[in-house]
């Protein structure tokens, strides 16, 4: 069966739609108008080994809160809904990825539970144009949007760049590690209450 989800979100701050595939091979074909979040999302894609097609319209001449977090939404919307009932799945994932000096460290459960521990300090506000607190934004969208439980943590680092770059791609390795198929779990949904 397909792992996929199409969606689509407009409100009067974005226009987005997203096309999602869990068992894909990295490729992004990802369009925000905000180029750091761009690039994030690609590292995020090919470490998760997804398959993301994203175009985001937004209020840019504002500022790029309402389409990160919102693209968060789509996002986290995306996965749950190609997780389905979520049957045969892993559900645990853990990554600890270094960038050069950052390193990160995430942990997802795919419970359920929404809930996001951030626990990520940047020495400068914004990288490029983005407000690197708008990453939090993101992260907690998502992580409610998916109905899972995100921890991300710092561990070490001081370039802003590559401490988000770190945080993506930990959390890429951690989600393909939750999302894939255990084949000794067979048809089962993996908790003691029978669903997820």
């Amino acid at each position: 069966m397909a792992r996929t989800a199409t969606l689509a979100r407009k409100t009067l701050e974005t226009d987005i739609t997203l096309t999602l595939s869990l068992d894909g091979s990295g490729n992004a074909d990802i369009v925000t108008g905000i180029g750091f979040l761009d690039h994030m999302l690609t590292a995020l894609t090919r470490h998760a080994l997804l398959d993301l097609t994203l175009r985001a319209a937004g209020d840019l001449h504002i500022d790029f809160h309402h389409t990160t977090e919102d693209i968060g939404i789509v996002l986290g919307q995306a996965v749950a809904q190609a997780l389905a009932d979520k049957r045969g799945i892993t559900r645990f994932g853990h990554a600890l990825v270094p960038m050069d000096e950052a390193l990160a460290e995430v942990a997802i459960d795919l419970s359920g539970r929404p809930f996001l521990a951030w626990d990520v300090t940047f020495a400068q506000p914004k990288i490029g144009e983005m407000d690197t607190e708008l990453f939090e934004e993101f992260f907690r969208a998502f992580a409610f949007n998916a109905l899972l439980t995100l921890h991300v943590v710092r561990r070490a680092g001081h370039n802003a760049h590559h401490v988000a770059e770190a945080c993506f791609k930990a959390t890429a390795r951690a989600l393909r590690a939750a999302v894939a198929i255990d084949p000794r779990l067979g048809d089962a949904v993996p908790s003691t209450k029978g669903a997820l």
